[in-house]
């Protein structure tokens, strides 16, 4: 039987700010000792009282002018009452029926989904379990941090729909810079809430808690439509409840029966004053948003004329996307300087732009990821790696020298011109000197001439290699392919 798979998602944000949400206590992720940032007020000791964190608030509300939402005047925060070992409190101090932000949507693939709520709570601490013990340990440096939470309305449809748009919205955090949202440390986790229905009316509702991957996000939605289809179709009822996801075993589990709003006894948060948004303060933060990533793609389809492939890889790599542009800016100077002497088409600015990019998303990213690895810094400035471009553009290095030029620059940061005349690294075009190294190779290889002239195209390619590795990649090829089928005859 045919089912409609209806999926909402609850998203919680670790935000980056300097302190906890209601003390002075640092906010730090990479914290590996147990209970170092704790004090009096996230230890919940008697008498205390919290402070709102303006910077937390701050981020909130960017991330919710992102996504299109509206700002109310009037904000406040609740206590979400749950026994919680690892929030010594006994509550958590959230928000319920005023967030900061409400409303909103995001585009995935043009299709509008909707934003119910971006509010802002505090986060629990950590539970760790040892192995074979009857007892836990509990560290509170987690303990009050600020915690940003998405929720949208039901408007997703499949497990690969699902993935792009928590895919999206990380993207999106990282770019407005509230948070890394790095799923590994726990800075971003998704659940998801999932039923199946025949028609547009929702069937029972099941959440899938604390998915630490988009991989177990598809994963996950994917088991559980199917195991919600079988007991659909058995004839029985799917239970509400709330499921993890069992790594090891591939599959949810059953872990409680699901908590609905009046099981938390939300009541406003006493020691804390509404929270009163002035309209400049938003405009003050409206202006901070930069260019995000949807805007980014229509711009690098705009201006760069790029692949769709090519542009995602500089969306998602902003720092890459960034040394790309100073690059092309770099050519389009030096193209401004050119055209004095040669006038430059547009099909060859697009051709000078596309050689570029081919060597940054290859050649370039992994030296990136190698000096990343290392620890190494990375040497090859936006100007040195342009110049490296008009070389090769203009035939004064063969495609062979320029990765070797390119591991030089790598390794010192001297520009590419004083490289290529330290190594001799000139370009080959010398037809005498290139005809002798040709000969040479004839001579040697008669079988493979006599299979060339028998019509086995590929035994011209090993010839031209010959040539090459004679000539230590500095013959030009165009030449060198030109006089093999001359000389070859």
């Amino acid at each position: 039987m045919n089912y409609q798979s209806i999926v909402g998602l609850e998203i919680h944000v670790e935000l980056k700010t300097n302190s906890k949400m209601f003390c002075s206590c640092k906010n730090d992720p990479n914290e590996r000792h147990p209970n170092v940032n704790v004090c009096p007020i996230c230890m919940g000791h008697p008498g205390t009282l919290p402070v709102i964190n303006k910077e937390a608030v701050r981020k909130v509300i960017k991330t919710g002018l992102a996504l299109n939402c509206q700002i109310p005047e009037d904000s406040k925060f609740d206590r979400k009452n749950y026994f919680y070992p690892d929030l010594p409190k006994g509550y958590q101090i959230s928000q319920y029926d005023k967030p900061i932000c409400k409303g909103g949507f995001l585009k995935i693939n043009g299709k509008k989904i909707r934003i119910t709520r971006v509010h802002l709570e505090e986060d629990t601490g950590r539970l760790i379990h040892p192995q074979g013990e009857d007892y836990s340990l509990i560290d509170f440096n987690r303990a009050g941090i600020p915690l940003m939470e998405l929720v949208t309305e039901p408007d997703l449809r499949t497990a690969k729909e699902t993935r792009k748009f928590a895919q999206e919205f990380q993207l999106i955090l990282r770019y407005l810079g509230v948070s890394d949202a790095d799923m590994e440390k726990g800075q971003l986790r998704v659940e998801v809430n999932i039923s199946l229905s025949k028609s547009q009316k929702l069937g029972t509702k099941v959440e899938i808690k604390n998915l630490n991957s988009f991989r177990t996000v598809e994963q996950a939605i994917d088991y559980e439509i199917e195991r919600q289809t079988k007991v659909l179709d058995s004839g029985k009822k799917v239970v509400q409840e709330t499921r993890g996801w069992d790594e090891k075993k591939q599959k949810t589990v059953s872990q409680r029966e699901k908590e609905d709003a009046y099981d938390y006894r939300y009541f406003p948060e006493p020691d804390l004053p509404t929270l009163c948004l002035d309209k400049n303060f938003i405009q003050e933060i409206r202006a901070e948003i930069s260019e995000l990533p949807q805007q980014k793609r229509k711009r690098f389809v705009r201006e760069y004329n790029l692949l769709e492939k090519e542009i995602e890889i500089f969306v998602q790599n902003k720092d890459l996307s960034e040394y790309f542009e100073k690059v092309v800016s770099e050519l389009i100077n030096w193209i401004k300087i050119v055209e004095f002497k040669t006038k430059i088409s547009e099909q060859e600015k697009n051709k000078l732009i596309k050689l570029a990019t081919n060597y940054i998303i290859t050649d370039l990213q992994r030296l990136l990821k190698r000096a990343l690895v290392s620890g190494k810094d990375f040497l090859i400035t936006p100007e040195n790696f342009a110049e490296l471009i008009t070389l090769i553009y203009e035939g004064k290095i063969t495609s062979k020298i320029a990765k070797q030029v390119l591991e030089e620059m790598f390794g010192t940061g001297a520009d590419p011109s004083h490289i290529i005349k330290e190594k001799g690294w000139t370009q080959l075009t010398n037809e005498e000197e290139i005809k002798k190294i040709i000969e040479n190779v004839i001579s040697k290889n008669q079988k493979v001439v006599e299979e060339y002239k028998k019509g086995k195209e590929n035994a011209l390619q090993f010839l031209v290699g010959q040539v090459m590795g004679i000539s230590k990649g500095r013959a030009n090829p165009e030449i060198v392919n030109r006089l093999l089928k001359e000389m070859v005859g």
